[in-house]
């Protein structure tokens, strides 16, 4: 059975930090491309970052750069967001995502986790 499971998330003053984890079982963790995506209340569903499988090469959307950093751990088949400097925008449901194309879409993900909630409050 194939699951993503996150962990990490929770209220935090701006300015704080948070790590996020997903935790992925049942498929070939190598083979494909993890993301995070991020849904805030009333808001679209947006990609945060994610990290190829293959070559360890990351990505982030403008609105984290420089203050979020995806990283990997094979061994573990675990995904990490280390998120600094939080903002209260970056308030929101948090979900990690497989997929096996690279850069991956939101809407070409092949499994999905069920979010963990990140709320930065002011």
């Amino acid at each position: 059975e194939v699951q993503l499971v996150e962990s990490g998330g929770g209220l935090v003053q701006a300015g704080g930090s948070l790590r996020l984890s997903c935790a992925a079982s049942g498929f070939t963790f190598d083979d494909y491309a993890i993301a995070w995506f991020r849904q805030a209340p009333g808001k679209e569903r947006e990609g945060v970052s994610c990290i190829s499988g293959e070559d360890a090469s990351t990505l982030y959307a403008d609105s984290v750069k420089g203050r979020f950093t995806i990283s990997s751990d094979n061994a573990k088949n675990t995904v990490y967001l280390q998120m600094n400097s939080l903002k209260p925008e970056d308030t929101a449901v948090y979900y990690c995502a497989a997929g096996r194309r690279w850069p991956p879409g939101a809407n070409e993900m092949d499994y999905w986790g069920k979010g963990t909630l990140v709320t930065v409050s002011s």
